[in-house]
């Protein structure tokens, strides 16, 4: 008769930091790209490449659109896939050369008009997905603890700052040698092809990954399940938070460069400073607040980012213009803020992953990371069209040397303004009465732990250097 250790799997030891540091790498392209694809790139094919505003926004929404499908399928993909390589490892390698190569084609060597940014931009979002679905769901089975993953998911937040603030330095760089303006997404491209395989090399390299062991005899997944787990009490709030969360600082990133010389009085090279100093403070903001997650939970440290962030906008109007050191404190408070939104949900949907693998027997941390990254697009593709849109309405000019006239400034301001603040605050009011807490992911762990030490057989990839290990299973067979 088959007989079971009574003695429940130890806890893992807390995740060192070299490790951490070294699986976070991916987050220095990504972190990057955002910065110059959300603030720089839109506004180069608008200013410098010479498209419309409206074709430049209506562009990046189709993109987003078509490529909404394609997140789905590829957590799917990745959950299912089992090599000894690794499974969320063997998917970052393959994201890598379809980023560079959209990269080259959008920042470096643009062509084809509209068509030529429709095409490209897909290819480039299909990278980042790939990239984005891996990191996230490795990184929820690298640390399975409830306040190991605040800590996780943080540490690479502030290593993705490192990674927007040396790409925020392209412009700096590129004046000090004299060269163009618009020579300064072309050096963003270059320097993000360049840092990407090098981050990869040292995330797959060294990192360990464990694949979780599937309950046998589960169904296979339908697509009727996949909206089952978007309408999850848990997984809805914090789809429809990150999709606030995500839609009110995309759409602030899309007017930045407009507001910040029209409105507030300072030049593009003091307004990218700012931006800088927004950017610098999540090295504080996101460890500091996933700290403040372990003391008082996730969803309430996300109230508490998202109350100040939005009290930050609020006051923003009645600074005084063109003040350096005030637009310095001003955007620190914001960017700390800031900070927590993306760690502290993503580190939520890495419990919720738990909670469903418990209750299905299947690895969905793929697909669910896909939910939340489909958040995210929506609202890039929403904050790029609509603010655009809306400046357009308004009659604003967004060409270079432009003289826009006192109604379209206003346009200008009201947009800026209203749509982050009404969004990052109904961000933070979805956690209210949140329920999966860290005494409720304790319990789901532990009955993890004890059900995984009867079927754990996967090989364990420590890094690429090492060989694969094989668990013992606590169980044993049965004779005869």
């Amino acid at each position: 008769m088959a007989t079971t250790n009574a003695a429940a799997p130890a806890p893992p030891s807390q995740l060192k930091l070299s490790t951490i540091l070294a699986f976070a790498c991916t987050s220095l392209p990504l972190s990057a790209l955002t910065i110059a694809m959300s603030v720089y790139l839109p506004r180069h094919f608008a200013s410098e490449i010479g498209i419309s505003l409206l074709a430049v926004g209506s562009a990046f929404a189709l993109v987003r659109m078509i490529d909404i499908p394609l997140d789905p399928l590829l957590g799917l993909a990745m959950d299912r896939t089992r090599t000894r390589f690794g499974r969320y490892r063997l998917w970052t390698v393959i994201g890598a050369p379809v980023l560079m190569l959209a990269i080259f084609m959008l920042f470096i060597s643009p062509s084809g008009g509209v068509g030529g940014l429709i095409f490209w931009l897909l290819i480039l979002y299909v990278g980042t997905s790939i990239l984005h679905l891996s990191h996230a769901a490795w990184a929820a089975t690298l640390a399975p603890r409830y306040n190991d993953r605040s800590r996780v998911f943080a540490i690479m937040t502030a290593v993705g700052v490192l990674g927007a603030l040396l790409v925020l330095m392209m412009p700096f760089i590129v004046a000090a040698l004299d060269m163009p303006e618009s020579e300064g997404v072309p050096a963003m491209g270059w320097f993000v092809m360049i840092l990407t395989p090098l981050a990869v090399w040292l995330v797959v390299g060294l990192t360990p990954e464990k694949i979780s062991p599937d309950v046998p005899g589960q169904q296979k997944f339908q697509l009727k399940e996949y909206w089952r787990l978007i309408a999850r009490p848990s997984m809805g709030r914090i789809v429809l938070a990150d999709l606030c969360l995500s839609l009110g600082p995309g759409w602030m990133s899309a007017l930045y460069l407009f507001y910040f010389t029209d409105s507030r009085g300072f030049t593009t090279g003091q307004a990218s400073g700012l931006l800088a100093v927004y950017i610098v403070a999540g090295f504080a903001g996101a460890p500091l607040l996933g700290r403040l997650a372990t003391k008082i939970g996730k969803h309430r440290a996300v109230m508490v980012a998202t109350s100040g962030y939005a009290a930050a906008l609020v006051v923003l109007p009645f600074l005084p213009k063109a003040d350096i050191m005030i637009g310095a404190f001003q955007m620190f408070t914001a960017g700390f803020l800031a900070a927590g939104f993306q760690v502290l949900t993503r580190a939520m949907t890495a419990d919720v992953a738990d909670e469903v693998r418990l209750e299905q027997g299947k690895e969905r941390s793929g697909l669910l990371y896909a939910i939340t990254t489909l958040t995210s697009k929506i609202s890039g593709a929403f904050a790029v069209f609509l603010t655009f849109t809306v400046l357009d309405r308004v009659g604003y000019n967004a060409t270079d040397d432009a003289a826009n006239s006192a109604e379209a400034v206003r346009g200008l301001e009201q947009a800026f303004l209203i749509g982050p603040i009404f969004f990052v605050a109904l961000g933070g009011l979805c956690f209210i009465g949140y329920k999966l807490g860290e005494e409720r992911h304790s319990e789901i762990r532990r009955e993890l732990d004890e059900r995984d030490a009867l079927y754990d057989t996967a090989p364990v990839l420590e890094t690429l250097a090492s060989e694969p290990s094989i668990p013992t299973p606590l169980i044993e067979p049965r004779k005869g």
